[in-house]
């Protein structure tokens, strides 16, 4: 209820996209392999740690995604922080090209998702503990049962629509 004893007025979805592209985040690419052991991935900027006992973070993934599925459907997936040089990594991910896998360097195997590593500060390995559908997106909980750390590095940054480095110190 607002001051006035009146219920608050609906919010636009400009409104809100305007409130959180105020709120800068790291870049990641979340990545998992379908049922018939195709990677899929897309970049993601709703990363949040969850607890440190059990180790666990969430992911928000677009509900009808490819990506979102192959999460799902095996149950492991990998967060591929982006470093300072990856901006053109993140776009990749974020344009729907088919052919993304085709085009970077990357690594998985039985127990692990795609890794990016050229293109990495760090990479968390995760097993689904829990999702909710809320709206079109789907929230992802992921226990993290290893980190892989990259070469010291920058991260990636975006906010404001654009992207950004971590400023020298």
């Amino acid at each position: 209820m607002s001051e006035s004893g009146a219920p608050p007025a609906t919010l636009s979805a400009g409104g809100f996209r305007g409130m959180m592209a105020a709120f800068p985040s790291g870049v990641g690419v979340v990545t998992a392999l379908d049922e018939q052991g195709e990677p899929r991935g897309m970049t993601c900027s709703s990363i949040c740690s969850v607890t440190l006992e059990p180790p666990t973070l969430l992911v928000c993934l677009r509900s009808v995604s490819p990506t979102c599925a192959a999460v799902l459907g095996r149950g492991r997936f990998a967060v591929n922080l982006l470093h300072q040089d990856s901006q053109p990594i993140a776009e990749l991910f974020a344009s729907g090209d088919p052919a993304r896998f085709e085009r970077v360097h990357w690594r998985a195997d039985e127990l692990r998702a795609p890794h990016l590593p050229d293109d990495t500060h760090a990479v968390a390995d995760c097993v689904v503990t829990s999702y909710h559908d809320v709206g079109d997106h789907t929230v992802v909980y992921g226990e993290v049962l290893d980190v892989t750390q990259g070469p010291p590095a920058r991260p990636l940054l975006y906010g404001l629509r654009r992207y950004a480095t971590w400023p020298h110190q």
